[in-house]
């Protein structure tokens, strides 16, 4: 199966969800009514209240003005609007980071527990492996000790060497160590793992600004990626997730995972239309090639099944 089959599998529940209320104006002019349900399963889909605001307006706006709306139509509406939010966050893969930037090159990895942070590392790793990079895993997750053993069952998996102390030790510490190891040891990418608590408490934040100081004190101008996990089945608690994450340590990239389980896939335009931070990588299975770069015609293509109409 190819990879935009599975995005749009991924996707199914979402675009569902939307198609049946866009299936409602087959042969009927667009009245407030079906207006109002397209409304509901817009915001259902998680794509944010601003969007959906603007995308009514527009909807309205349409059927006010042309005679005959039809389902394409409203389909072509919705894609080129969000193909709008979402083309200015379709940033540089990591790929093309590594390319242009410094070596070793860190990525620092955050985002709360269940995320799956840990399995985007790993998959993560061996994609650089396979590139032939030298990727160097560092376990900066010390409150888990499953989370430390489960990264090492991955190093060893890929081939790649593994930073880690004892249960329990200082983050901060794990994360100079790894630094100092990939100066030595000539890596071409350093990916560190975090504590994932909840992103309400204060004191994970603190943690992670000081795992974030001591990076660049070791090496100047690092963490050079802040990359963020999140969960596309957390809908809405993904967008406070982003915003408290990217308040605290500055966030550059995201990670959107989860894609194939969720019927609220449109959480990755509310975060692009609030937050504006890149896109890196969307999920939508647990195969290593299911971790892919994020395109966003392909998206929104997947999204209404059909193209978004620009390029």
């Amino acid at each position: 199966m190819g990879w935009f089959q599975r995005l749009s599998d991924g996707l199914g529940k979402t675009r569902s969800a939307v198609k049946q209320s866009l299936d409602r104006f087959l042969g009927r002019p667009p009245d407030q009514a079906l207006i109002d349900d397209l409304e509901a399963s817009l915001l259902g889909a998680d794509l944010g209240a601003r969007v959906v605001d603007r995308l009514i307006t527009q909807v309205n706006e349409q059927a006010r003005s042309v005679s005959g709306t039809t389902v394409a139509d409203l389909q072509n509406l919705l894609s080129q609007t969000l193909y709008g939010v979402l083309k200015p966050v379709a940033g540089s893969s990591l790929e093309e980071l590594l390319n242009k930037g410094p070596k070793p090159f860190i990525i620092l990895v955050v985002g709360v527990n269940g995320a799956g942070k840990t399995t985007t590392i790993a998959k993560l790793a061996q994609r650089l492996s396979q590139a032939g990079r030298r990727p160097l895993l560092v376990a900066g997750d010390t409150f888990r000790a499953a989370a430390i053993d489960q990264l090492q069952v991955w190093a060893d998996r890929v081939g790649a060497e593994l930073i880690r102390q004892r249960h329990g030790a200082d983050p901060a510490a794990v994360a100079f160590d790894g630094i100092v190891a990939a100066k030595a040891r000539h890596a071409d990418v350093v990916l560190i793992d975090t504590a994932g608590r909840l992103h309400t408490k204060s004191n994970l934040m603190d943690e992670l600004r000081k795992v974030k100081r001591v990076i660049g004190q070791e090496l100047p101008g690092a963490p050079h990626e802040v990359l963020l996990v999140l969960d596309a089945t957390s809908g809405q608690n993904a967008l406070a997730q982003a915003r408290q994450f990217h308040e605290a340590v500055g966030v550059t990239g995201l990670a959107l995972t989860k894609l194939d389980g969720t019927a609220r896939g449109g959480i990755l335009v509310a975060i692009a239309e609030e937050l504006k931070i890149p896109v890196r990588l969307i999920g939508v299975g647990e195969g290593v090639d299911d971790l892919q770069d994020f395109n966003a015609e392909a998206f929104v293509a997947a999204l209404f099944g059909q193209p978004a109409g620009a390029s």
